[in-house]
């Protein structure tokens, strides 16, 4: 089949503005971390794809480790690009990283210069890419100084093999140190790539100490969190349990059994009831509980269906909370 773009792809999707840069992004992006990878079905993620630039989706977020085999999802992209998107590079925002484990030996794991560029270098290929968009640090690296972890990324731009570069995963202290050191090398970063769910939520910082939210609004850095769904886990998948063909039942998927206690099981019963009332799905309350905070930038979804992504894109038909669904959806996220 031959890709035909839709030409009201750009009609109902709302961009919004990263950081204080001058890039903007769609409010749902999608992410390639699951689904993508040589295990999986070409043409079913080849459809995902169409689907989502349709839908006026123009980021798509990648990283080394991809797959699983790792790599495997850059390549397949790599050979979707070149089928069907070539002639729309312009109107695409790509972004690969590097910063977990790609190849054996001492040069194929965290945030040194020499990994770095090497991935980038790589992942360039498997993706039949001149440059990215967005390279990103995929993770500190405590035991390489930060000055050549950000003077690699900085050279990647300075060399015209990205645009702009991120970081993924940082604390809020780091995140403030290595956005100082960029601007330094006369780069700025772009943007930041957390784990942030209505279930896991780091980024707003506890106690006295800024948080990761707080620092980013202060940088002018944009944010983009991954696993808004918590691995399926705020879907309706697991209201009874652990259904066969899900993610927990997978051997190779990060959402492990151990972690579905009956204390979050309880939890998104009752999150699912606001959902109802809001003529809402779990999943789309969730993408919606994240878009409400103007810090965040877009929400990265991973799908396995074009009708997941469907669903999924419907959550920007309500991003209204009411003070009292607020209330409520906070007394069930801080029970202990």
């Amino acid at each position: 089949m031959t890709y035909d773009p839709s030409r009201e792809r750009y009609d109902s999707m709302t961009y919004r503005r990263c950081g204080k840069s001058g890039i903007r992004l769609p409010e749902i992006s999608v992410g390639l971390w699951h689904n993508f990878g040589s295990v999986d079905v070409f043409e079913d993620f080849r459809r995902i794809l169409w689907k989502a630039f349709d839908s006026g989706i123009t980021h798509f977020d990648l990283a080394n480790n991809y797959g699983p085999v790792p790599g495997s999802a850059e390549e397949n992209f790599g050979i979707i690009m070149k089928k069907d998107f070539s002639n729309l590079r312009d109107e695409m925002i790509i972004s690969t990283k590097a910063g977990w484990e790609m190849w054996p030996g001492p040069y194929g794991n965290w945030g040194s210069r020499k990994y770095l560029l090497s991935s980038l270098d790589q992942s360039l290929k498997r993706m039949n890419l001149d440059y990215v968009d967005i390279f990103y640090s995929h993770r500190p690296d405590p035991e390489t100084p930060l000055e050549e972890t950000m003077g690699a990324l900085a050279q990647a731009v300075h060399q015209g093999k990205a645009l702009y570069v991120g970081i993924s995963s940082y604390p809020a202290e780091l995140t403030g140190r290595a956005a100082e050191i960029l601007k330094e090398m006369h780069v700025n970063c772009l943007i930041h790539q957390p784990r942030y769910s209505m279930l896991n939520r780091w980024v707003e910082g506890t106690g006295r100490d800024r948080s990761l939210l707080d620092v980013l609004e202060e940088k002018g850095i944009g944010c983009i969190p991954f696993s808004p769904l918590e691995q399926g886990l705020l879907t309706d998948k697991y209201l009874k349990g652990i259904p066969a063909g899900s993610r927990a039942s997978k051997p190779y998927s990060f959402l492990k059994v151990e972690y579905i206690t009956g204390e979050k099981i309880s939890k998104i019963k009752r999150l699912n009831e606001i959902a109802v009332n809001r003529k809402q799905s779990l999943a789309q309350m969730a993408i919606a509980w994240l878009l409400k905070d103007p810090r965040i930038t877009s929400v990265l979804v991973g799908v396995s269906s074009v009708g997941q992504l469907e669903d999924n894109l419907k959550t920007l038909n309500n991003l209204k909370f009411s003070e009292e669904e607020l209330n409520k959806i906070e007394l069930i996220l801080n029970e202990k």
